[in-house]
């Protein structure tokens, strides 16, 4: 088998198949397991406890996959092109902001579905082969691969940045045991003394240059946290609902960004613009039909109704939201009772919450 033509009909397939680039690299991660498991002695990976569990498995390819002897990474532009503003939305305090990534459909599904595509194609031509896709779905280091395949550099905000695609978009590996010949790893990291992602993020989770506390990160305290947000950080959260892009909004490599051809990652049900007391008013049957086929449906209605109380308690003071608030007061979760009494203190109202959970007793 002449594994140099392979490689280069690898891309060549991969590019049809949607992904915007894609790289070869081979399994070495060691200097990279050694920034994972600083940052994990310290404690910045917060209640993931899947961080530490699967540590090495994430910079160990053969590990995770045995038998594996290259990667293959790929990225997926993200950013779509009909949304609206997202710096405007940010100084809307009435109106819910989503990260850009989950304004569409959840990317899980699609990519895996085109590396497996791709991996059926290599298979068609060289035959049967050992391969495993991953997208978000195990723990890859999936930044480092993709810089070593040349996809781009880690920036001082931990994302990857391409020179020519800026950071709008989503990564996936193909795991393999073929022995391909591997790309040029991105060696050179085009930030230099730019600080403006540090420097932006509301609240000050970027703690160095590729440092992020994830305790402190809005991602995480909207997106993984299942517990209380800590109140210290609650007002620093504003309209943000599902995720934080400020970050990568404020970084000039993204000027060069490209908007998202894939018709599936296009807006929907408004998910650039919603106004918070819509979404807060949802039902649970509202809220599991709305998010069908969302990355957002992952974080539960019980976290949905927290975040957005914290948002209503950041917006200022009017009747419908404490209207709303009020609603929702003597909810039956604890933690969302929590939140919504927190967020109408921030209006000026103090008044207790009560447990409305009906116990159902048979008869």
């Amino acid at each position: 088998m002449d594994h140099a033509q392979l490689a280069r009909q690898i891309k060549q397939w991969g590019l049809a198949l949607g992904f915007q680039q894609v790289g070869i690299t081979a399994v070495d991660l060691a200097e990279d397991e050694t920034h994972l498991l600083n940052w994990l002695d310290q404690g910045m990976h917060g209640e993931m406890q899947y961080m530490a569990r699967y540590a090495t498995k994430r910079s160990r390819p053969t590990a995770l996959l045995p038998g594996t002897l290259r990667v293959i990474s790929v990225r997926m532009d993200y950013d779509p092109a009909d949304a609206r503003q997202t710096k405007q939305v940010l100084k809307e305090p009435e109106t819910a902001f989503i990260s850009r990534y989950a304004l569409g459909r959840d990317y899980h599904k699609l990519m895996r579905a085109r590396l497996q595509r791709l991996a059926e194609k290599i298979k068609k031509h060289a035959g049967p082969f050992g391969y495993r896709a991953f997208v978000d779905s195990a723990p890859v280091l999936e930044k480092a691969l993709a810089r070593n395949a040349g996809l781009g550099w880690i920036g001082k905000h931990s994302n990857l940045i391409n020179p020519e695609a800026g950071s709008w978009f989503f990564l996936g590996e193909l795991y393999t045991d073929l022995a391909l010949p591997v790309d040029e790893p991105f060696s050179q990291d085009h930030c230099g003394t730019c600080s403006a992602c540090i420097d932006i993020c509301p609240t000050q989770a970027i703690i160095g240059p590729k440092q992020v506390d994830a305790r402190r990160c809005i991602s995480y305290l909207t997106i993984e946290l299942r517990g209380p947000i800590p109140e210290y950080l609650r007002a620093l959260i504003g309209n943000r609902i599902f995720g934080c892009d400020d970050c990568q909004l404020i970084c000039p490599w993204n000027r060069f960004a490209k908007s998202t051809e894939e018709k599936d990652f296009q807006v929907r049900h408004g998910f650039d613009t919603p106004k918070l007391v819509a979404l807060f008013n949802w039902t649970e049957q509202e809220f599991l039909h709305n998010t069908e086929g969302s990355a957002i449906r992952r974080i539960g209605y019980e976290c949905w109704l927290r975040n957005i109380a914290v948002a209503l308690g950041n917006a200022p003071t009017a009747t419908e939201i404490i209207s709303a608030l009020q609603s929702r007061k003597d909810h039956c979760s604890a933690l969302v009772r929590e939140h919504v009494e927190w967020a109408l203190k921030q209006h000026g109202l103090n008044k207790e919450p009560q447990n409305s959970c009906v116990s159902q007793v048979n008869s």
